[in-house]
């Protein structure tokens, strides 16, 4: 009973801090999508030959959008336009449609190889904007779970956003804090960072506990961290964070935790 009322004081912030981080994270998306144009014209068209039975065209980039065309195999396609995962293609009839990447992943060049796409998931690694990740570890040996949103400010410099929940067995603690990233090899696959920033910090103990209170603090965090760039949009994360909370003037306690979890960018 009271692990559980513990939860019903956490998850409430634990919740609003997420939908916290989602409303940020859709208002970067579009504030991205209005400065930049939303089709990216190819430098060279580029013709791709359909090496399985057919290839499906889309009357727009999505699957929701119905197939209205189907190219049949051997013939050619000349790729357009780029819309994330997305491309307009025309056909040796004139007929114009979108095909996901998956489906021209199977078509062969002209110079008949296997069309890659391995450089452009790297581009779009590369011209990364926005990260939303979670993490599930330990904060001093208690259950953590962790979200972020990771906004990149120039090629090495990003902020983030943290909120995050421990339960331990005899209170638990939401937080939340802001923080300055340095990333000094953010074009590589793997890259390490690290950050610093401040925060709050909230403990509620155990209602079965005597003379406990409620601790209501600043929070100082210092983080290490490794990147790894699995494939298309999402990443793994590990995090190893010295947390200190400024609980009076006088005293102060520390804190380490250690997270691992999945990150997607766009």
């Amino acid at each position: 009973m009271n692990g559980r009322r513990l939860n019903l004081h956490l998850f409430p912030a634990l919740r609003a801090g997420a939908c916290a981080l989602w409303l940020a994270a859709m208002g970067l998306q579009a504030s991205a999508q209005t400065t930049a144009p939303k089709d990216a014209p190819k430098d060279t068209a580029e013709r791709l030959q359909v090496a399985e039975p057919f290839l499906e065209m889309h009357t727009g980039p999505g699957r929701g959008y119905p197939v209205f065309y189907v190219v049949e195999k051997s013939q050619w396609v000349v790729v357009e336009l780029r819309r994330t995962d997305w491309y307009r293609v025309r056909a040796e009839g004139g007929q114009v449609g979108w095909v996901p990447r998956r489906a021209l992943e199977s078509t062969l060049t002209a110079a008949g190889g296997s069309k890659t796409f391995r450089d452009l998931l790297l581009d779009d690694y590369l011209r990364r904007r926005v990260e939303f990740s979670g993490g599930w570890g330990q904060f001093r040996s208690e259950p953590m779970l962790r979200l972020g949103l990771h906004a990149r400010l120039a090629d090495t410099v990003g902020a983030e956003l943290v909120v995050g929940q421990v339960q331990g067995l005899f209170s638990g603690t939401d937080f939340w804090h802001v923080s300055l990233v340095s990333e000094p090899y953010s074009d590589r696959r793997w890259s390490p960072y690290f950050s610093v920033g401040l925060g709050k910090f909230n403990n509620i103990p155990n209602t079965s506990l005597v003379d406990a209170r409620p601790v209501n603090a600043n929070l100082a965090q210092a983080t290490l961290g490794l990147r790894w760039h699995l494939s298309e949009r999402f990443i793994a994360r590990l995090d190893w964070t010295l947390y200190t909370a400024f609980v009076s003037d006088q005293r102060s306690t520390e804190y380490r935790s250690i997270t691992a979890g999945l990150g997607f960018y766009f």
